[in-house]
């Protein structure tokens, strides 16, 4: 449904993660794939998180969903923005998918914004690369380079930054591209009615890896290796931590992530997460094997739930993390591409499943799952 219109080995050697940039009509003839109503729609349910963000008196103000009514929508100034409609709207999802020349493990989520005339949400840095898709209407955006700014709540939904110089100012119109690295900062307003697709991608830090690492292995390491002194001699500086005593904890912290292969097992479990919820719907009567077989007999595709995290590691393609949950693909690793790096696949799997009925008895348990559904 839609193709980048710009060479990217050249994007990703000059600009990713180094500058912003713009790309004229890197859609070209671009076509929404969401109204302003279904938008609306969405931001009325409470599985999706919503924001409503506006100016009253000079003071930004911001309200967070589900919306009952849009009446602030009805003035000038006024920014509805709706996280992961790539999770609920499978037309929006499409727009996901030109970007698949990134690891999916990177991809975050597609958040979609409609404004009024001046509509914005202010000055601001984020923490995560993102592709921003100019759809109905114009909007006017200005972006610096990376650089260290002073930020300050200016509500308490709404971080902003200090003023900056731009690198980039210019008014976006329908297919036009800005892509801005993380730590760039920001600021755009609609000249006229529009739509906004911001299509993120996971930047994680140090912290959320080691928080995350700690949690897994409370979780999962009973025989947790403790610390024991190195041979003991008489202290004539009891106060005093020894060289060879941090040395030595350093050694047990480290005992879990010797190796890049000892965090497979947690960042598989991590990375395949969905931070936002799913639309999951599981079938109302259990799919058997039997029929599985039939709907790709019949010609059917099946397609991946809009947002599920699916990954697997080079150099062990027989883990497959799917949701957060490990899958033991011993003995069908040819499956673990089919459906990872695929959005739909279908005659794939009936060569695999030919030779290997324990992975259509996995497939079907995921089907039941309503991770993978037929089309």
């Amino acid at each position: 449904m839609f193709e980048l219109n710009f060479e990217i080995n050249q994007f990703l050697d000059t600009y990713w993660q180094k500058k912003p940039a713009l790309i004229k009509q890197g859609f070209v003839d671009f076509q929404d794939p969401i109204a302003v109503d279904e938008l609306a729609g969405l931001a009325m349910e409470e599985d999706l998180e919503s924001r409503l963000v506006y100016q009253q008196d000079g003071t930004w103000q911001a309200e967070l969903g589900p919306f009952k009514t849009f009446d602030k929508l009805e003035n000038d100034g006024a920014t509805l923005l709706v996280q992961a409609v790539d999770h609920w709207h499978p037309d929006a999802q499409q727009l996901v998918r030109p970007f698949r020349f990134l690891p999916n493990w990177r991809i975050d989520d597609l958040m979609i914004s409609y404004s009024t005339p001046k509509g914005g949400v202010g000055p601001h840095i984020d923490n995560y690369d993102v592709f921003i898709i100019q759809g109905q209407g114009k909007r006017h955006w200005r972006v610096g380079e990376r650089q260290e700014l002073p930020e300050f709540a200016a509500h308490g939904a709404l971080k902003h930054c200090a003023e900056f110089e731009a690198a980039i100012d210019v008014e976006m119109e329908p297919g036009d591209i800005l892509y801005i690295p993380s730590g760039c900062p920001h600021e755009g307003y609609a000249v006229e009615p529009s739509i906004n697709y911001s299509v993120g991608f996971r930047a994680p830090d140090q912290n959320d890896l080691l928080s995350s690492f700690t949690d897994y292995n409370i979780d999962n390491n009973e025989d947790a290796l403790r610390y024991t002194d190195i041979p003991m001699q008489v202290r004539e500086k009891p106060g005093q931590i020894e060289q060879v005593e941090l040395e030595k904890i350093h050694q047990v912290m480290l005992e879990s992530c010797k190796t890049p292969e000892h965090l497979m097992p947690w960042f598989g479990r991590m990375i395949s997460e969905a931070k936002h919820d799913l639309d999951i719907a599981i079938p109302d009567q259990a799919i058997e094997c039997e029929d599985i077989i039939a709907f790709l007999e019949d010609g059917a595709q099946f397609t991946r739930l809009g947002g599920l995290r699916a990954v697997y590691f080079q150099q062990s393609p027989e883990q497959v993390f799917i949701n957060g949950d490990a899958y033991d693909f011993t003995g069908f690793t040819d499956l673990a591409p089919c459906l990872c790096d695929q959005d739909e696949t279908a005659s794939e799997l009936v060569e695999i499943f030919k030779d290997a009925p324990e992975a259509l008895a996995l497939f079907t348990h995921l089907v039941n799952r309503g991770y993978w559904y037929a089309e």
